[in-house]
């Protein structure tokens, strides 16, 4: 199969020694199948012509960001919305710094700044440039947005300095894209399934027992299987969320009500238990509501547990049960204890006690714990790499 055929790749070519590499990629694309547009930055003009890129793709070569002729189709704009990828090589420091600070001062800072797509960049830069901490800061951004880095690589540069820096090789840079594309279409066959955010377990009817669950850590995996190719049904407790475009959301309010919309999306392929449901519920909701009084006594009952229900269900059981579990002690232990229980295949914990992460927060930090008795941590990052890294493992098992 091959995964290239009338792709839509945007290549944005840097102004660096390594930018003749990037003739060679384009060759290559084209050879594949692949449709190749290509942005040259100010200084790229300097080591590549614009002749010669267009003789390779076959198109126009884009430079300027307010280009006259061009004006009206908002170049911006349309080339992001053109491409199923960007790939940026040679990546240099400056423009890396661009993205990582969100600078939109020329026409390829911008497409990417305006893109939705997946972006990759392969560094090229000196040694002492790439081990500075502030390069080192700013990759660190680019990776917590989201970009793939490929590279770079140990050895000769051309400044005649020895050391990591030099650009990964045309034909790694392809293969690693290619690789992407591969996950994709092997993925569509594959149905996931996420819950997301809190639930409600109304008193009377204008109170509820709730948690602080913001519902970003579900919607970023969900978004993350997406975009990795799986059919992907996300149903989600009250939040205030964007829709994910692509995502089928179920919104509902109670654990009954999630439950029920869960066994009706079954069977699935990978089912990821990241909702927050309440583990109690009134047994009795009145229907007025209730007036004030010096003292107020509830009776509760123990709530359907939703994930512990599709992991034990023999018929509709996914293939692969992933819960998660929220502590503020004795993480592991409880993890352990919770993965047992409940007969699922992973639990991904963190500690809500820590007040940078979890509930709300941007960011996450979880363990992973495996019915092998295997355990890895994602140290902390935002929330949308947490979700890349847990779909990554995903892909690898269900695979």
């Amino acid at each position: 199969m091959n995964n290239f055929e009338n792709k839509k790749i945007l290549l944005i070519i840097c102004g660096g020694i390594a930018a003749y590499k990037s003739l060679e990629i384009i060759r290559l694309l084209k050879k594949k199948g692949a449709l190749v547009k290509t942005i040259l930055t100010k200084n790229a003009n300097r080591f590549v012509t614009p002749l010669s890129v267009t003789s390779l793709s076959k198109e126009k070569v884009y430079s300027d960001l307010f280009d006259h002729k061009n004006e009206a189709e908002m170049d911006h704009i349309s080339l992001s919305r053109w491409s199923d990828l960007i790939l940026i090589a040679p990546a240099t420091a400056n423009t890396i710094s661009k993205i990582a600070f969100g600078i939109a001062d020329d026409l390829a800072s911008t497409v990417v700044l305006a893109s939705d797509k997946k972006i990759f960049l392969a560094p090229a830069m000196n040694v002492r440039m790439w081990e500075h901490p502030s390069s080192k800061d700013n990759v660190k951004k680019i990776r917590n947005i989201g970009y793939e880095i490929i590279g770079p690589e140990i050895g000769d540069m051309a400044c005649g300095e020895y050391g990591e820096g030099k650009m990964t090789e045309p034909e790694a840079i392809i293969a690693c894209i290619e690789n992407h594309f591969k996950n994709k279409t092997n993925n569509k066959k594959f149905k996931a399934l996420v819950t997301a955010g809190p639930t409600l377990e109304y008193i009377d009817p204008v109170r509820y027992i709730a948690n602080k669950s913001s519902g970003k850590q579900g919607y970023a995996i969900a978004k993350s299987l997406k975009n990795n190719g799986f059919e992907t049904t996300l149903i989600s407790g009250p939040t205030n969320l964007d829709l994910i475009p692509g995502v089928n959301t179920i919104r509902v309010n109670s654990a009954k009500e999630m439950l029920d919309a869960t066994l009706k999306k079954l069977p699935a392929d990978v089912a990821i238990f990241a909702a927050a449901v309440a583990d109690y519920k009134v047994n009795k909701i009145e229907s007025e509501k209730i007036k004030k009084k010096d003292n107020l006594t509830l009776s509760l009952e123990k709530n359907v547990d939703i994930l512990g229900h599709i992991s034990k269900h023999n018929s509709l059981r996914p293939k692969l049960v992933i819960g998660f579990a929220a502590e503020t002690n004795e993480l592991e232990k409880n993890s352990q204890k919770k993965l047992l229980e409940k007969n699922c295949d992973w639990i991904i914990a963190n500690d809500i006690s820590n007040a940078d992460i979890g509930f709300d927060s941007e960011y996450n930090e979880v363990s992973i714990f495996y019915k092998n008795m295997k355990k890895e941590k994602i140290q902390k990052v935002k929330k949308s790499i947490v979700a890349d890294e847990i779909v990554k493992r995903v892909i690898e098992q269900i695979n």
